[in-house]
């Protein structure tokens, strides 16, 4: 695992990678794995990515603020920042656990990430910790990247902006649905004061919306170029 991070007490990083289901099969106390560190663990991230974004961005309204730091921090983010420091291939895991897929679940691989932010904090004090986790989440907060992930929701964000500036929503229709009942395409239209903003096809109508919402958001921005 490349953590970046040496620590004082290699006992507390090894408890953040043990699984309740490795514990469980092992007969130890029901504290004697990472639940208690993967609590501890999101307190200090949320605290930390949030202190972090509202310094980076000043201009930056308190609702996007708060999306940016819920798509950092969300399961499947945090599973792919595990992978991205191999936690993946330390974790400790029941044989059941192990057999049916667990190391690449992303709620296991978030919950450890959790875990070993929370040991790092009780090992090396806030200053370790914060200093961690501004080094991981940093290279996310560059323009190209906090785009990425704030379109991932982008109806919040098209709702955000829309409801900013005109104090008004944008409403959503359904065009067509095409294809058989087990293979629908659904095309979706966003729409503001009769306008289209948006068209989204997908193969259902909740990620035909979000498509529709990410049309819509990367034209108001080329408008206000």
């Amino acid at each position: 695992m490349e953590l970046g991070y040496t620590f004082n007490d290699p006992a507390l990083l090894d408890l953040a990678t043990v699984h309740s289901s490795r514990s469980f099969e092992e007969g130890r106390s029901p504290v004697m794995n990472n639940e208690r560190l993967e609590f501890l663990g999101d307190a200090v991230i949320d605290l930390m990515v949030g202190a972090a974004l509202y310094e980076t961005y000043p201009e930056m309204r308190e609702g996007e603020l708060s999306r940016l730091r819920a798509a950092l921090v969300n399961e499947g983010h945090l599973a792919g920042m595990a992978r991205e420091i191999g936690l993946d291939s330390v974790l400790q895991l029941g044989r059941g656990e192990e057999m049916t897929g667990g190391r690449g679940k992303p709620s296991i691989l978030a919950n450890t990430f959790e875990a070993v932010i929370g040991a790092v904090y009780l090992d090396g004090g806030f200053v370790a910790a914060e200093a961690l986790v501004r080094r991981l989440f940093s290279p996310w907060f560059e323009p190209y990247r906090k785009d990425l992930l704030l379109l991932v929701d982008a109806k919040s964000g098209l709702q955000e902006r829309l409801q900013g500036r005109y104090g008004e929503a944008p409403a959503y229709f359904l065009e067509k649905e095409e294809g058989p009942d087990h293979d629908k395409l659904f095309s979706i239209s966003v729409r503001f004061r009769e306008r289209v903003l948006g068209l989204g096809v997908a193969k259902s109508k909740k990620e035909a919306e979000q498509r529709a919402a990410v049309e819509a958001l990367q034209g108001l921005v080329e408008e206000e170029q």
